[in-house]
């Protein structure tokens, strides 16, 4: 059976160019749509440019790494999440028409060779993840509680959205730990058997951190935001299936619930930015990325689906500008 390219993915590099065996497994991990590795990865490339706007220091080969590896985890994690919620949700996933050609749900893989995919890419994945220091990898290990409860959500709560903001924007926290902390998991270990102290990441101030935490909190509103935006396109499906979510919540509302999680987001990310003592220039960048936001705002509308997906993917750019924003934000002009 050839692949068929699924009604949200559009003309994509899987379907012009891949091997015909290795399509499904490359739309398993959603690799036809990069958009989620990007709205995954670059939460956490705002946690370390965060960071280092703290340092005021120039970025070094770790910093580099953080940067490479980040990437990589996002891609293989994403991919990872992806084929756990299609497990999950293989019987719903057949029953709704943009779901319906996923791997799974039509017969492409079965679900012992999703596991396998799904263990292959969470293996790599740690490897990475050892090379961060200890309060990254501890951070990295409590995502997976998130990842793994997310497929529940739409059956238990109307704010599914919710919780992958949760989800989504954890890298923030962990970039910032990893950038803000230095040195691997395996020289923290070796540097305290060595002379028996503890890594100064636990005993650091709560202080240091609220910047992190404000732009996380930040992201989780704009995750909810444009996955409200995203919901769009299975609202009359999802109604049929029993299947839980915002934009169902919200209905004829969804414009101005839209913009309430888009506020929040910028107020959050203007107190992570006040309290991380970013420059002027931080504040100068942010109003294309609030402009960008509004027009998302303005422009969505519950019945057209087709906008929903454009809109929704725009954010790519969003995640972009806000990153260059905190970049400009640590260069400090002349008095």
């Amino acid at each position: 059976m050839t692949s068929a390219p699924l009604p949200d993915a559009g003309s994509n590099w899987v379907d012009r160019h891949a091997p015909e065996g290795l399509k499904p497994w490359l739309k398993l991990g959603r690799f036809d749509r990069p958009i989620g590795i990007w709205l995954l990865l670059l939460p956490g490339w705002q946690g370390i440019a965060l960071a280092l706007s703290q340092y005021r220091k120039t970025p070094d080969l770790y910093d580099l790494w953080l940067l490479v590896g980040f990437a990589l985890g996002a891609c293989l994690m994403r991919a990872a999440g992806c084929a756990f919620n299609d497990i999950v949700d293989r019987d719903i996933d057949a029953k709704v028409a943009r779901t319906a050609l996923r791997p799974i749900p039509s017969g492409r893989i079965s679900v012992k060779q999703a596991w396998a995919f799904l263990i292959g890419c969470s293996l790599v994945s740690l490897l990475i993840l050892l090379t961060l220091n200890l309060v990254a990898v501890l951070l990295g290990v409590a995502s997976l509680a998130l990842v793994a409860a997310y497929p529940f959500m739409k059956r238990i709560t109307w704010w599914p959205q919710a919780w992958l903001g949760l989800t989504f924007n954890w890298g923030a926290l962990m970039g910032f730990a990893a950038a803000l902390f230095g040195s691997s998991v395996l020289m923290t270990v070796a540097g305290v058997v060595e002379t028996g102290t503890t890594n100064v990441a636990f005993i650091s101030p709560v202080l240091l951190c609220i910047p992190a935490l404000l732009l996380y909190l930040g992201g989780v509103f704009w995750t909810l935001g444009y996955d409200t935006i995203y919901a769009l396109q299975d609202i009359e499906d999802d109604a049929v299936v029993g299947v839980k979510s915002s934009a169902r919540r919200l209905g004829a509302n969804v414009r101005r619930g839209v913009g309430l999680f888009y506020l929040a987001t910028v107020l959050l990310t203007v107190l992570a930015g006040l309290t991380a003592s970013l420059g002027p220039v931080f504040y100068v960048a942010l109003l294309p990325w609030a402009a960008h936001l509004f027009r998302q705002t303005r422009d969505v509308r519950p019945d057209d689906p087709a906008l929903a997906l454009r809109l929704f993917r725009s954010n790519r750019d969003a995640g972009f500008i806000l990153l260059l924003a905190i970049i400009l934000g640590s260069v400090q002009l002349p008095l």
